[in-house]
């Protein structure tokens, strides 16, 4: 089977988790600049078989987008003009920031790892894999 990514998008940079070949699993995979992105998804695809990318959501507590929407359209349409044939799904990634921290907190992670946000960008990102693939199932 292929695997599913799922990305935190950021402004700065992007966390990104996978799944096991199975999909059962998600699994922070790293958190790549921003710019450097779509570089790192040529590379990573063209080793690795991907049949989905989900892509965080942000909204807001009113369901609105949240501001960073704008800039992940325009990521969207880079994309699909690199990858015309592979899914991009969307995922509500409220409160995935929260819940990260807390993840961590829970963990028994010291506080200057908890302040690490590229990790905890990574976490969020399977957190947001983790929320697609229940929805899925």
């Amino acid at each position: 089977m292929s695997r599913i990514l799922a990305l935190d998008y950021g402004t700065k940079r992007t966390g990104i988790a996978v799944t096991d070949p199975l999909q059962i699993i998600a699994s922070g995979l790293c958190t790549v600049d921003t710019p450097e992105l779509l570089p790192f998804l040529k590379q990573y695809i063209a080793q690795e078989s991907v049949i989905c990318v989900v892509l965080g959501a942000p909204r807001r507590w009113d369901n609105t987008t949240g501001p960073i929407e704008n800039e992940i359209q325009s990521f969207i349409e880079r994309f699909q003009s690199v990858f015309p044939q592979m899914q991009l799904e969307r995922q509500d990634e409220r409160f995935t920031s929260m819940m990260a921290q807390k993840a961590m907190i829970d963990g028994g992670l010291k506080k200057s790892k908890r302040q690490d946000k590229a990790l905890v960008d990574q976490i969020s990102a399977t957190l947001i894999l983790q929320s697609y693939l229940t929805k899925k199932r």
